[in-house]
């Protein structure tokens, strides 16, 4: 009669027990989160000698990449995870076409590209999608694509507005018509290409509108900024509890009195009408700020002057003072300007675009770090845990 050996050695045994996983996963994500588990908590039983071997990376499996629109926030996201920024090329050749390298294996990772839509926006969008595409077809076991300014996020709808010739023609003739508005969803398209390019989740901030999640057959995790606001009006406003939180426009009416309910104070709006993009013909404020801090709260400012235009209006109406909290400070044209000559305060926005060079030219510029509401968006997303935390807290 045969018998089994027993004299297998004690590390054999203990080299088992340490192979064993307590759960099966089909999500090879989840499958190596559970691993990691395990390297932890042996390590955490054995000696100070064994242990540094076991928790040399503290993420692994997980890669994330830079564009070249925002360097510095990629960097600042990747010094939070305690990880490395993967290695990747982005060159030009003579003719302007992009060219991408990634200088390293991505095969089976878990792959973040963090590229925002800022500065040659078209450039750096072609980057991110060359990118993404390079990363999935190596393999890539998941590419997250992290995008804290959406480009093109304003595109959202067809305008009711028609061609503006064709329709004072038509009343000079005293034709009754309705002009069709020909203009593209260009936000519906860039979603499509992102999906296309191989992205299977997408990270950003405060979209233009929440529609355009819809746009998207892929997950979106769409972060807000109201936490990082809320925590620093609570400490740069003195008087914030006299204050009243000012949406720009009709449509951040939902985004402050969210903000106002937080604080407990009162909301007031700014009715606009626009003769054509980026020009206000007129506004109307509809509430009471007089011998109030009047903060003025929105999503994002490119020329500036809607809330210039605002400024003006609440000083007119007895405003103290007047803030403006914007989560993408885009300052393009004439912006800066604007601002320097503006009756703020301060205008305070998100490093969702850099603004290191804005704040050199306007020292009423002043900038709120989210980059570690991204980190934890990437490692609450790479762990598979839930990010709705990140909706009304800030990671500190």
């Amino acid at each position: 009669m045969n018998t089994m050996p027993s004299s297998s050695s004690e590390s054999e045994i203990e080299f088992e027990q340490d192979c064993v996983m307590p759960v099966r996963s089909s999500n090879p994500i989840r499958a190596r989160s559970l691993i990691r588990n395990n390297l932890e908590k042996s390590a955490a039983s054995s000696s100070p000698q064994q242990q540094q071997p076991l928790l040399q990376s503290r993420m692994p499996n997980i890669k994330v990449f830079s564009g070249s629109s925002h360097p510095d926030l990629a960097s600042r996201i990747v010094d939070r995870l305690g990880i490395d920024l993967g290695k990747v090329v982005t060159k030009k050749f003579s003719n302007l076409e992009t060219c991408v390298e990634i200088g390293e294996s991505v095969r089976g990772e878990d792959v973040y590209i963090v590229q925002s839509g800022s500065g040659e926006i078209n450039d750096n969008l072609m980057e991110m999608l060359i990118m993404i595409n390079a990363c999935k077809i190596a393999s890539a076991s998941r590419v997250t694509a992290v995008i804290p300014c959406f480009p093109y996020a304003r595109q959202d709808k067809k305008d009711k507005t028609g061609d503006d010739k064709l329709a004072a023609l038509m009343k000079t003739n005293e034709w009754k018509f309705r002009v069709l508005s020909r203009a593209p969803i260009s936000a519906k398209l860039v979603a499509n290409m992102l999906s296309v390019a191989g992205a299977d989740h997408i990270i950003t901030m405060d979209l233009h509108a929440s529609q355009i999640q819809g746009f998207f057959d892929i997950p979106v995790d769409n972060l807000y900024a109201e936490p990082a606001v809320l925590k620093w009006i609570r400490e740069n406003i003195a008087e914030w509890r006299n204050s009243i939180i000012v949406s720009p426009d009709a449509g951040g009416a939902k985004r402050v009195t969210s903000i106002a309910d937080r604080l407990n104070v009162e909301f007031a709006l700014i009715h606009k009408e626009r003769k054509k993009a980026n020009e206000v013909a007129s506004m109307v404020l509809v509430g009471d700020v007089k011998d109030r801090v009047a903060i003025l709260v929105d999503d994002m400012a490119d020329t500036c002057g809607t809330i210039c235009h605002a400024a003006d209006k609440l000083v007119e109406a007895g405003a103290t003072r007047v803030y403006a909290i914007l989560t993408h400070g885009i300052f393009s044209g004439p912006a800066i300007s604007r601002i320097n000559n503006a009756c703020f305060e301060a205008v305070v926005v998100t490093n969702t675009i850099p603004q290191d060079g804005h704040m050199k030219d306007c020292p009423k510029i002043q900038c709120i770090d989210v980059s570690m509401m991204f980190a934890e968006a990437v490692r609450r997303t790479h762990n598979g845990e839930s990010v709705s935390y990140l909706f009304s807290n800030v990671p500190y």
